[in-house]
């Protein structure tokens, strides 16, 4: 029950802070990247917008563009009209064209007034200093606006060529009203709609009167030719026969050119970007903020939803879970945005992920702690160096069930203890059995055996169990060895202490036998049953004191290795037939 409490707090936790992120968007730069990349893939641009581009080709051809006489904007004007099959539907100039020059004024001025289809730019000016507008924002306030030409201004439609950029630097929002102004491409569709007859479109804007860009294109993807081309006759005009022209600047050297969501490391031009927003006009693809407050608490309720399941399910569930997670808040919001609504989206994605690395810490860190209990428990019964051999490749587990597996099988028993008990102190009783315990048990370990179980004054170890050991036979008969040799010196110690001298007898005994947790779900026992260890028993309870008694299958396998003197057959409990024994005398180590 705490553990769940600790989940559900922790899931309010991440809630709460989603709900922070995104309504405040404090890791705004990382949205807007994100943003860029799933809402302004190239979608296709409109075959019938054409750019005409002031390049690097037409200005090597006729120098700078403020030398030059209006007469070229006449002239290609009229070249865009000459064709008898067809002209542009449209014709937009982002260019400033502020006061006279010469008496190509009159000539341009002439052309567009003919033409009867030319929107030119004007240009707002700001001021530095910040003031509150009714939104409650910080913006520019407008102090002056910089016009074309008296005479051209007369016979064409004017829209500001301005564009803003976010605080990173991309142009990602336009505002098509600035006060009484419109906006360059806000002017050119609703020209559009008065040439073609088509109803006018309003495009969505928020409190602050701006809309976001889809953009169609990335940077060069309008079909665009060299204004040097159209005034050499190199280019058919009837191509431009119904088309939407926007004519300006192409060239790194005229200084307008803008970073844009999809535009990466290249930059687009200024007149390029108005194209992008006209066809955005064209197939009413704008989009504005949505209610950030309404997202974050759905977004937020999400992530606390994906934390508490982190938390309680499988690894495997949690990695399906949270990549459908991830791909549905991807899919949802490209298509609100598309249909006009445009949501953060890193937030969801970002702390669903933490929250799995957490959950999944938190699984590691449980489990190691899992086993580094199990390893502990290991230590009191598992030779030390079993254990490092086991954290090491962490390929244990604990269950409940068995196996069979041959193993060699070791018995000790105190000969004389009882007699001893009834005559000392309990203290000293305890005392003196936990000396020879702790001889039994490290000579079991130091021979890489498990301590099965101590009963009364008696040791059970089994060799190979429950992990494989080499030489494991010979290993048994030598801790046997040990045992009894250890003993030797104890009971010279405990003599001159207590008084009282006694003796281990130890019997050895290797085959088949069934291995693993014995008991219930909550109690388990961890050992050894069969006739091979029946049989180790009983080879004990013969041993006389300092005596190793072995079994004819022990013998039969390490007869060169070991001494030993024949004992003969004896009647062991439970065996119909008598049954060989040996004595084992010294071992070849």
């Amino acid at each position: 029950m705490k553990k769940n409490w600790t989940v559900i707090v922790e899931s309010l936790v991440v809630g709460i802070l989603v709900f922070l992120l995104s309504v405040f968007n404090l890791l705004s730069p990382v949205d807007y990247m994100l943003r860029d990349r799933m809402y302004q893939m190239p979608r296709g641009i409109n075959s019938d917008i054409k750019v005409i581009g002031i390049d690097e080709k037409t200005l090597d051809e006729y120098g700078p563009i403020q030398t030059w006489s209006r007469e070229r904007y006449a002239e290609l004007v009229n070249k865009l009209n000459e064709n008898s099959d067809g002209k542009p539907l449209l014709i937009g100039f982002d260019i400033m064209f502020s006061g006279n020059v010469d008496d190509g004024d009159d000539s341009f001025a002439k052309a567009c007034e003919e033409s009867g289809n030319v929107v030119v730019v004007n240009q707002l000016i700001y001021d530095d200093r910040l003031v509150e507008n009714e939104a409650g924002e910080k913006v520019n306030k407008i102090n002056d606006v910089s016009e074309p030409y008296k005479e051209l201004a007369d016979v064409t439609d004017i829209g500001f060529s301005n564009v803003s950029a976010d605080s990173d630097g991309v142009v990602r929002r336009i505002k098509p009203v600035e006060q009484d102004y419109n906006m360059f491409s806000t002017v050119m569709y609703r020209k559009y709609c008065e040439i073609t007859g088509t109803e006018k479109r309003e495009i969505p804007t928020d409190k602050s009167g701006r809309s976001i860009i889809n953009y169609s294109g990335k940077p060069g993807d309008f079909e665009c030719v060299s204004m040097a081309d159209m005034l050499d006759g190199k280019i058919d005009t009837r191509a431009f026969a119904d088309s939407i022209v926007f004519v300006g600047a192409y060239a790194q050297g005229m200084q307008d050119n803008f970073k844009v969501p999809n535009g990466g490391s290249h930059q687009m031009y200024g007149v390029e970007v108005h194209a992008n927003i006209f066809q955005s006009y064209l197939q009413n693809r704008f989009a504005v903020n949505g209610n950030p407050i309404v997202f974050g608490i759905i977004i937020a309720i999400i992530a606390m939803v994906l934390h508490f399941v982190f938390r309680k399910a499988k690894i495997w569930q949690s990695v399906i879970l949270l990549c459908i997670s991830i791909a549905v808040e991807v899919f949802v919001c490209v298509s609100l945005n598309n249909k006009g609504v445009s949501f953060n989206i890193v937030y969801l994605p970002l702390i669903a992920f933490l929250s799995f690395i957490y959950a999944l810490g938190i699984h590691y860190l449980v489990e190691k702690a899992r086993k580094q209990k199990v390893l502990n428990a290991f230590r009191k019964y598992v030779a030390p160096q079993i254990v490092e051999e086991i954290s090491k490749k962490g390929d244990f587990s604990i269950k409940l069930g068995g196996e069979n597996r041959d193993i060699a099988v070791l018995f000790v028993d105190i000969r004389g203890f009882t007699t001893m008990s009834e005559a000392l102190e309990p203290e000293t009783v305890v005392e003196i059995l936990n000396e020879y315990l702790s001889l039994t048990t490290k000579s079991i370990f130091d021979n890489s055996g498990t301590l099965d179980k101590f009963v009364g004054d008696a040791t059970m170890a089994v060799f190979n169990s429950p992990f494989e050991l080499p030489d494991y036979e010979f290993k048994a008969v030598c801790a046997a060895m040990d045992i009894v040799k250890g003993g030797e010196e104890l009971e010279k110690v405990l003599f001159e202490k207590y008084g009282r001298s006694v003796g281990f007898g130890v019997g050895v005994n290797c085959g088949p036998a069934v291995i693993g947790n014995v008991g219930c779900e909550f109690r388990m026992d961890f050992t050894a049953i069969g006739d091979t260890v029946n049989t180790a028993a009983r080879l004990e309870a013969n041993a006389k004191k300092g005596q190793v008694l072995i079994s004819d299958e022990v013998y039969r396998r390490l007869k060169d290795r070991i001494k030993v003197k024949e004992v003969g057959e004896l009647a062991l409990k439970g065996k119909s037939k008598g049954f060989m024994v040996y004595e084992v005398v010294s071992v070849d180590r």
